[in-house]
């Protein structure tokens, strides 16, 4: 029988690229969006494309009934939608960074939560929550978004183990930096007037020595086939470092004391203090 995939936050990027490439491998792929938009993808009897605000429990409750009525079950569930933020922290608002962490964090736990009961019923399942390379190495000036994706890592982690028992896998796929993505679209307005004059120069200089990135850059394509491997393996493996520079960093992480890994942290990301 034709495995079936439900993906958050198709309208672009990771998303997008991850319900293209299951397709592609000949599964039913229910693509789901805030606002659906069939015409993103080239139509076909294995594809679904239909509302889902993670926000919105019961919007994550119709998609998921909508789902399974088309195609019978869900063999696995991406949480994918996601939104940017690019902001020094002391003038970040509260109503700002509960705004990150209602779609980035609890938006993921509510989904979670309503695919279960589906997959422990079936006794199978995968679930898969995308989080990011700052899961392995924060970032400055992320403050707000790294925490956010933090949570779901303790969050996925804490999961497997509930969750074993069932039949139910839990993976965490790690992107790296993808220019080419519409990150800093997501973050729309929230991010105005949010680095001070205090913070500029270290800001453009931060942001000009990534355009010196000591390795290649994610791409879509690396995340989709991050998502199908932890989709499709067979292992007990937890964490999936998606694109060079995610790879990168999860193995410095690995292999350097804690604080060699930090010193090599602050001389790629911003210098001396003084600075």
């Amino acid at each position: 029988m034709t495995s079936t995939i439900l993906i958050t936050g198709c309208s672009s990027g990771f998303g997008k690229a991850t319900a293209q490439h299951f397709l592609a491998h000949g599964w039913n792929v229910i693509a789901t969006m805030r606002t659906p938009q069939p015409g993103l993808f080239t139509e076909s009897e294995r594809l679904l494309v239909t509302a889902l605000d993670v926000t919105v429990p019961d919007s994550i409750s119709a998609a998921i009934e909508t789902g399974i009525a088309r195609f019978g079950k869900i063999d696995v569930f991406v949480n994918n939608a996601g939104i940017g933020m690019f902001s020094a922290h002391e003038v970040t608002p509260d109503a700002t960074i509960r705004q990150v962490f209602e779609t980035n964090t609890f938006g993921v736990m509510a989904a979670n939560r309503a695919i279960i009961p589906h997959m422990r019923e079936r006794r199978a399942g995968t679930i898969i929550n995308v989080t990011s390379s700052v899961g392995i190495a924060p970032m400055p000036l992320v403050a707000v978004y790294t925490a956010s994706k933090f949570a779901v890592e303790g969050f996925s982690e804490s999961l497997s183990y509930e969750l074993a028992r069932f039949g139910i896998r839990v993976r965490i796929v790690e992107p790296g930096l993808a220019p080419t993505t519409s990150f800093g679209a997501n973050s729309g307005d929230r991010c105005d007037n949010l680095v001070p004059e205090a913070y500029a120069a270290y800001a453009g200089r931060y942001l000009r020595s990534m355009q010196d990135y000591p390795t290649a850059y994610a791409s879509e394509a690396d995340i989709a086939e991050a998502v199908y491997a932890a989709a499709t393996d067979e292992a007990p493996q937890l964490r999936y470092p998606a694109g060079p520079d995610s790879v990168m960093m999860a193995e410095l992480r690995r292999t350097l004391p804690e604080q060699e890994f930090m010193t090599r942290m602050r001389g790629m990301f911003g210098g001396n203090p003084e600075d």
